[in-house]
C-alpha cells in the first residue's frame, strides 16, 4: 500500500530515489521562472533545476542546470530550503532550493525550458506544483524551510512545511 500521509514516514532514515536542485534567480523585485517543456513537471511553471549528477555538489548542480536550461549563470547562491517528495507510484525525490541575487548572461529558450521574468507579487501559483504556494512565499521572505510532501501523480495528498533559522 502506498504512503498517503507525511506523518507515516520516518524522514530521518528515508532515502530518495533521486536528488535534485531548484535555482530561483532574483532581480529587481522579479524572479526567473520557466515553462517546463519536458520531464518531471512538464507543462508547469517552475524554476530552473534538475537532477544532481554523480560527484556534483548541490550548488554546482544548481549552477549547471540553470546554465543548461536557460543560459544564465547564477552566482552567490544561498540555500533556502529542502523538499522531500514521495509519490504513490514509488518515485521519491529530495530537492535543495537555492536563491541567487546575482547572475550573468541573457535568458534563452531551450528544449527543456522557456524562461520568463515574473514580478514576485504575480507568481502564477495556479500553474505550478501544488506545494510551491506553501513554501515559495516563505523562501522569498528569506526564511529557511523544509517541506515534506506526498503526491499521487499531480495531486498533493499530504504535506508539512516547517521553517527554522537553519
Amino acid at each position: 500500500m502506498a504512503i498517503q500521509d507525511v506523518h507515516d514516514v520516518e524522514w530521518e532514515t528515508w532515502q530518495p530515489k533521486e536528488r535534485a536542485v531548484l535555482c530561483f534567480v532574483r532581480d529587481c523585485g522579479r524572479v526567473m521562472l520557466i515553462h517546463k517543456k519536458r520531464g518531471l513537471g512538464k507543462g508547469k511553471v517552475n524554476a530552473p533545476g534538475g537532477r544532481i549528477e554523480p560527484g556534483e555538489t548541490t550548488e554546482f548542480a544548481a549552477v549547471r542546470e540553470t546554465q543548461e536550461e536557460i543560459g544564465l549563470t547564477p552566482s552567490e547562491l544561498e540555500m533556502r530550503g529542502e523538499l522531500f517528495f514521495i509519490f504513490t507510484d514509488g518515485y521519491s525525490l529530495h530537492g535543495t532550493v537555492f536563491f541567487a541575487n546575482k547572475f550573468t548572461g541573457t535568458p534563452v529558450e531551450t528544449d527543456e525550458a522557456d524562461p520568463f521574468w515574473c514580478d514576485i507579487d504575480k507568481i502564477p501559483y495556479d500553474n505550478m506544483w501544488a506545494d510551491d504556494r506553501l513554501w515559495l512565499p516563505l523562501a522569498l521572505d528569506g526564511k529557511y524551510f523544509r517541506g515534506y510532501f506526498i503526491f499521487d501523480d499531480d495531486k498533493m495528498l499530504s504535506y508539512e512545511v516547517v521553517t527554522s533559522d537553519k
